[in-house]
């Protein structure tokens, strides 16, 4: 059962270091959740700084057995790990939450969170599954980040208990794994594609030097972007960088 044991910590560096730490001393259970009221070295994709406020946000990691997994199916499981976060955030915060590609959280134009999977491979065995989230729940000051964020408290006017929310969240993404273990990727990367951040519109995005205009296609099945400019593109993980 996903978020079982429930681990709350008041202080760590990062769940998803101390959850790989768990992994190395074999401590580590299937489920297993880090709790953290406060990350002094949270990390997003590209080594990128997550910020967040003591006590007022969601910031986990899930430990997962994926020995039952296919070496290739890496993205599946990001799939079905934004699916869960989305379903979380819908409702509380209505239908506007959609999926940046490849891992963050959005509401309207506003990042809600993100999603950082790290993977433990021994040889030719998909061990763990390390996934870190992180939701914006009741912060309502974010300094200068850039990224325009966004929280439930923003969006509802209401403040909310982190740990019950996390919880409920473990409901969502335990749901999520089981239709991917049962063979639903089909309909999960539908579901997903349904709700791709900018879906058929024109993003602004940078490659190297080059910056160009694209409208987002969608996500295929291996967990590329597709876009088209000239001609249609396929975009590896990490070959681009949003412009917005």
């Amino acid at each position: 059962m996903i978020g079982e044991p429930f681990i709350i910590l008041p202080t760590i560096d990062s769940t998803n270091n101390y959850a790989k730490g768990l992994v190395k001393e074999g401590l580590a259970k299937d489920g297993m959740l880090i709790f953290a009221e406060e990350q002094t070295q949270g990390r997003g994709q590209k080594n990128h700084v997550w910020e967040s406020q003591k006590g007022e946000n969601i910031i986990m990691t899930l430990i997962i057995n994926a020995n039952g997994l296919k070496m290739d199916a890496q993205f599946e499981l990001s799939c079905a790990t934004a699916l869960g976060c989305r379903d979380f955030f819908n409702i509380y915060a209505g239908d506007e939450t959609c999926i940046k590609w490849p891992n963050d959280l959005y509401w309207r134009d506003r990042k809600a969170g993100g999603i950082l999977i790290e993977n433990v491979i021994k040889g030719n065995t998909w061990e763990k599954a390390i996934i870190g989230i992180g939701i914006n729940i009741n912060q309502v000051d974010f300094g200068n980040m850039n990224k325009k964020p966004v929280s439930l408290k923003q969006i509802t006017g209401k403040p909310f208990d982190a740990k019950i929310l996390a919880k409920e969240l473990c409901l969502l993404l335990n749901q999520r794994f089981t239709e991917l273990k049962a063979g639903y990727f089909d309909a999960q990367l539908k579901a997903y594609n349904q709700d791709l951040f900018k879906l058929n519109q024109v993003v602004a995005f940078k490659k190297g030097e080059e910056i160009f205009n694209a409208i987002v296609e969608g996500v295929n099945a291996k967990g590329q972007l597709l876009i088209t400019r000239e001609s249609s593109e396929t975009i590896n993980h990490g070959e681009i960088d949003w412009i917005l």
